[in-house]
């Protein structure tokens, strides 16, 4: 490692095995560097500003730069209206039918719950199950790279038989809140860990440059919640208690994913709070483009008393810090003896 000839041969563990299985029988000379050899691979610090560059580019690394979702939600928007209308009007979110706008008046204040810190349970589900939805839908034609661990035709969740064209048609928004919204329910998951959950779906796909289709979402999505859940909850859940939940996977099969699943990450489980913030908002914006209504409810006495006591601590601190500025300005003005005396210039 410390010698100026190492090199890099690729980020991920498993490239990097096969790459020194291949080099086993090569034994260069200690005296040849790289440019004698002809060898063209990266050193570790070029490949570390390389990194940092195409970190800029990553949604789910970098804060600026803009989710793959939402992008991909953008392309149906963009259609004229009327089909935009009647598209909207057989995604599942509208099922409902109108939903009736809550005024609030003297006696009843009607109150958003869905805050960054307190994100709603089953609102965050049905965006996130919309993203995923648009990842499907939207995805390049050529299909990216193949990895076997997601196909479920070669890891079947279920033992009944999987149809000949699973892989072809692809799941209705409905379908895929389903999966979701029973592994969150039964495993009792916040929703801040579906937010991380779509940020380790977005990482997968950028990181092994794949897509997500109908014949391996599922099994993507189940490795994103398996990890999300235990980065994210102190209290996370086994790979066995998945299996209670999925009753035809086996244990084996979940560590495998799991592993896999960490090993296209690069171990890159790190979720910044401004990226942890960016995901939320643009959930928040996919929700209004898809007329998806935030859950109003109604401001409660004790949820009155609680908001008082933050806002009076916060009020308090504010005080406290202004008081701990003008004390400081006034200090620094008694150590001040010299007088200014204006320059004299001949």
């Amino acid at each position: 490692m410390g010698s100026t000839n190492s090199c890099c041969v690729s980020s991920s563990p498993k490239l990097r095995r096969n790459a020194h299985s291949r080099l086993e029988s090569y034994n260069p000379e200690p005296e040849l560097s790289r440019e004698d050899t002809g060898c063209n691979l990266q050193h570790i610090s070029d490949r570390e500003n390389v990194d940092e560059l195409n970190m800029e580019y990553n949604p789910s690394d970098h804060p600026r730069a803009s989710t793959i979702f939402l992008s991909k939600s953008q392309t149906d928007v963009e259609l004229p209206s009327k089909n935009v209308r009647e598209k909207r009007k057989s995604v599942f979110v509208n099922h409902h039918g109108s939903t009736r706008r809550k005024h609030s008046s003297c006696s009843t204040i009607f109150l958003d719950d869905n805050t960054v810190s307190q994100p709603n349970l089953k609102f965050t589900i049905k965006c996130v199950s919309l993203a995923i939805y648009y990842h499907i839908k939207n995805r390049d034609t050529d299909g990216g790279m193949r990895q076997d661990i997601f196909d479920e035709k070669l890891h079947p969740l279920s033992k009944s038989e999987v149809p000949s064209d699973y892989d072809r048609h692809d799941p209705e928004q409905k379908q895929i809140y389903r999966f979701v919204r029973t592994l969150f329910s039964a495993a009792q998951l916040t929703a801040e860990c579906a937010i991380v959950t779509l940020v380790y779906l977005e990482r997968l796909l950028t990181y092994a440059e794949i897509d997500i289709g109908p014949g391996n979402w599922k099994r993507i999505v189940l490795g994103a919640i398996l990890l999300a859940s235990k980065v994210w909850d102190d209290q996370a859940v086994w790979n066995v208690d998945y299996c209670q939940i999925l009753k035809d996977i086996t244990v084996e099969d979940m560590n495998e994913l799991e592993r896999q699943f960490l090993e296209l990450l690069q171990f890159n489980i790190n979720v910044p709070s401004s990226v942890y913030a960016k995901y939320y908002f643009d959930l928040r914006s996919l929700s209004e483009t898809n007329s998806l209504s935030i859950p109003l409810e109604p401001l409660s006495r004790d949820k009155a008393q609680r908001l008082e006591a933050i806002s009076r601590l916060c009020d308090d601190k504010y005080k406290d810090a202004r008081r701990a500025a003008k004390k400081r300005s006034a200090s620094v003005d008694n150590l001040v003896g010299l007088r200014w005396v204006p320059a004299i210039l001949s």
